[in-house]
């Protein structure tokens, strides 16, 4: 790993705890939470992850969130989800439940476009 950064989605650090589970187990792990985005996570804990496991993490104030490992070292592990999450929503204090004006409609700031419908394309 490099110190430089080349990501362009920006992310929160913190420090959150948040339960997690593997999509085949019905086992629950505590994991930590060191740093989110809409669109994944940096998470810490005993549990052992490889890299393409699909898991489903339960996030304070969002609720469960589908995703698959995208790299594991030792016991830190990222997490891309499967549709952008507010990240922010996590920040606030447990069971706040208020939703301002922003939380109305999801963020698409990094969605990718959705794909062509065969039917209109034309060869070129």
């Amino acid at each position: 790993m490099t110190g430089v950064d080349t990501r362009s989605v920006s992310r929160d650090s913190l420090f959150l705890l948040a339960d997690l589970r593997l999509e085949e187990s019905d086992e629950v792990h505590r994991v930590r939470v060191r740093n989110l985005s809409d669109g994944g996570m940096m998470g810490e804990g005993s549990v052992r992850v490889q890299r393409g496991y699909r898991v489903k993490v339960d996030l304070r104030n969002i609720g469960e969130v589908c995703g698959s490992v995208a790299w594991v070292q030792d016991e830190r592990f990222g997490v891309a989800f499967d549709e952008e999450i507010d990240s922010q929503r996590a920040r606030r204090p447990a069971g706040s439940g208020a939703m301002g004006a922003a939380d109305s409609y999801p963020s698409y700031a990094h969605r990718a476009p959705q794909l062509p419908d065969p039917a209109t394309l034309r060869k070129v």
